[in-house]
């Protein structure tokens, strides 16, 4: 299974979702990370150093990380030029998921709009008469999923997934991120919020990813577990 996984900002992958990348990658799953930014209005770390953090994280995520120029860290505008460059990756990745921060506006705007380029840019990848796009074949997306950053969402996740055997290479991925988690509790943050889902949900640790679309199961034995523990 190829999996192509998009942020904003350096962290936003690894914040959001890298341990459940590091379970699929673990599984022999192709990862792909794509960040659109180098973190340049940031309060904390050169575009430089948070490019190579990024680096470095992608290497205990199990990843292949390429950094796209979307104008710069506050500035990623929403665009059909945009949407079609990001269609282009999703031709050239062909991926069976992606996954992207979750559109919630009530948060960094570059998020939201991330959200919005690819939902759109999905889309538009499967479209066969794009001029722009014609030198690649389309591609159909399976499902695009979000992942939450902030974790202020007040809506229950589409998909929980028991993360419990990632946490440590989780936080050695988060930990890579040095100018960020030095100036907060990022990491704790994170951390605590997949656990408390985790007991909610009778496990450790869990991260809740949210569906663009409904899933299409072929019969209830698919549903054989959920996170109802009474």
């Amino acid at each position: 299974m190829n999996i192509l996984a998009i942020g904003a900002h350096p962290d936003d992958i690894e914040f959001g979702c890298a341990a459940v990348l590091i379970l699929e990658a673990a599984a022999g799953n192709s990862v792909k990370l794509r960040v659109l930014s180098r973190g340049e209005a940031g309060s904390h770390g050169t575009p430089e150093v948070r490019e190579l953090e990024t680096r470095a994280a992608a290497a205990i995520i199990g990843g292949e990380v390429e950094f796209l120029d979307f104008g710069g860290d506050c500035h990623i505008e929403y665009s059909p030029a945009n949407v079609i460059r990001i269609a282009r990756e999703i031709r050239a990745s062909r991926p069976d998921i992606v996954l992207a921060p979750h559109p919630s506006e009530n948060q960094h705007p570059d998020h939201a709009t991330v959200a919005r380029l690819v939902r759109d840019a999905c889309r538009f990848a499967r479209y066969g008469g794009l001029s722009e796009l014609t030198d690649l074949l389309p591609h159909r997306v399976g499902s695009l999923l979000f992942y939450n950053i902030t974790k202020h969402l007040g809506e229950a996740p589409d998909f929980i997934i028991d993360v419990s055997g990632a946490v440590d290479r989780w936080e050695s991925a988060m930990s890579c991120h040095a100018s960020q988690v030095g100036s907060r509790g990022y990491i704790e943050m994170q951390t605590t919020a997949a656990h408390v889902l985790g007991l909610a949900s009778g496990t450790q640790y869990a991260i809740g990813l949210f569906a663009n679309d409904p899933v299409i199961v072929s019969g209830l034995g698919d549903l054989s577990r959920s996170a109802r523990t009474y």
